[in-house]
């Protein structure tokens, strides 16, 4: 089974995988396979980030054997069509502001990734790959990332059954918009 892992940066997912991998999971950093593969295209200068060819990501793990559980670390993992099952992690913009900041992040990055977050932007582009089944969203805002990490290891285990507190749709930060705006 190839699960992606993903949310907007600073949400917890590289922290978590960190944890998973340690539980003897087998996890692929995203970025970090990109780079090794030459999978990179072109870089954003705006955003000062790598722009990755998500179609060779495609074919790699198309082609990849998944006779274990596979967990893709990366905030693009939602865009590889052949996952089993997709995991967002979801954060309060005020917290994700904090998380950001501690990163040493730019401002106007901050911004943007806290827009993205408010608007839903990684679960509305997931929903347009996969199947509503098949896709977990986890809030961590108050929860440790050893939690967040004992909550998917628990998923994974019982083969994804009882997902129904993690179903999508029940974390929304909309109503809050225009305040999170105002205070940044």
């Amino acid at each position: 089974m190839i699960i992606s892992l993903t949310g907007t940066p600073g949400t917890g997912k590289t922290s978590v995988s960190e944890i998973l991998k340690e539980n003897g999971f087998k996890v692929i950093d995203l970025n970090k396979l990109a780079k090794e593969k030459n999978y990179i295209i072109g870089k954003d200068r705006k955003r000062n980030s790598n722009i990755v060819d998500l179609n060779k990501i495609n074919k790699f793990f198309k082609n990849l054997k998944n006779d274990t559980n596979i967990i893709v670390d990366g905030h693009l993992s939602h865009f590889i069509k052949n996952v089993d099952k997709v995991i967002i992690l979801r954060c309060n913009p005020k917290k994700l502001k904090e998380n950001l900041k501690k990163k040493q992040w730019k401002d106007r990055k901050i911004i943007e990734n806290i827009e993205a977050e408010i608007l839903d932007i990684i679960l509305s582009e997931t929903i347009e790959i996969h199947k509503i089944e098949n896709l977990i969203e986890i809030d961590t805002t108050d929860l440790s990332i050893d939690k967040v990490a004992k909550i998917i290891i628990n998923l994974i285990n019982n083969n994804f059954k009882n997902i129904k507190k993690y179903k999508i749709g029940k974390i929304d930060w909309s109503e809050d918009y225009i305040s999170y705006l105002e205070n940044l």
